[in-house]
């Protein structure tokens, strides 16, 4: 049971990495200016850690039958799995301010957005590329761009291009000029897309939790079941080094 609590608890730091150290996805997009993503992901890295090492400790005690190690890790997997349970209620009853932040994020990059080798901003341009959307709500919120606010020729964001309709040659990234005030962009928003894909990976992340939670409460029932069963401790068992 120890091992696969470790497997697990390796897992949960892996995504807690991957939260925190990811560039290519929309996850990039939010690191910046995401104080609440940065300090879930540290959440996760600190679990993880934690459950590994809980995982070692609940092996020596099982094989050396040593009552302390057994308790321990038992208190230890109960503080995590409450931990776990606070954790989603409170990112439940936040989800609307997380919303509304994530919103702010994305509106704000799309203000100050200059096409140069950043990451966010080449991420952005992925996801509009890739969800054939513009913007949050839709084109109009590059509107408010500074670069094409203040431009005396029309221009739009190139990862916007729509490639059914006429217009300049496609680009990747930065802002492109066009002729015309009729702009050959995408006409819907990317928050649904985005919002969707969130809520997929969101399940993948539910699910990972729940088989987390149900090796805890398998842990904490056999490190009890063991407890039980020594009747005296043996330290001479325990290797010397």
């Amino acid at each position: 049971m120890s091992p696969t609590f470790s497997i697990f608890g390796a897992l949960i730091m892996g995504f807690g990495l991957w939260v925190l150290l990811d560039n290519q996805s929309f996850i990039a997009v939010l690191q910046e200016s995401s104080t609440t993503l940065k300090v879930v992901s540290y959440i996760f890295i600190s679990v993880g850690s934690l459950s590994m090492a809980m995982g070692f400790l609940g092996c020596i005690g099982a094989i050396y039958e040593i009552r302390c190690l057994l308790g321990l890790y038992f208190t230890c997997l109960l503080l995590i799995l409450i931990a776990q349970v606070t954790a989603g209620v409170l990112i439940y009853f936040q989800r609307d301010r997380l919303k509304h932040e994530m919103s702010n994020i994305i509106k704000g990059m799309l203000v100050n957005y200059t096409g140069q080798n950043r990451t966010t901003e080449h991420t952005w341009d992925y996801v509009q590329r890739t969800m054939k959307c513009c913007g949050w709500t839709g084109p109009g919120n590059w509107s408010e761009n500074v670069w094409i606010r203040n431009s005396s020729v029309s221009m739009y964001p190139c990862s916007c291009r729509n490639e059914t309709l006429p217009g300049t040659d496609v680009k990747e990234t930065g802002l492109c000029e066009h002729l015309s005030n009729i702009l050959p962009v995408y006409e819907t928003g990317c928050m649904h897309s985005v919002e969707g894909w969130l809520l997929e990976n969101c399940g993948v992340i539910l699910g990972i939790c729940v088989g987390v939670a149900v090796i805890e409460l398998l842990g904490m029932i056999l490190s009890i079941c063991l407890c039980k069963s020594v009747v005296q401790e043996d330290y001479t068992k325990v290797p010397k080094y």
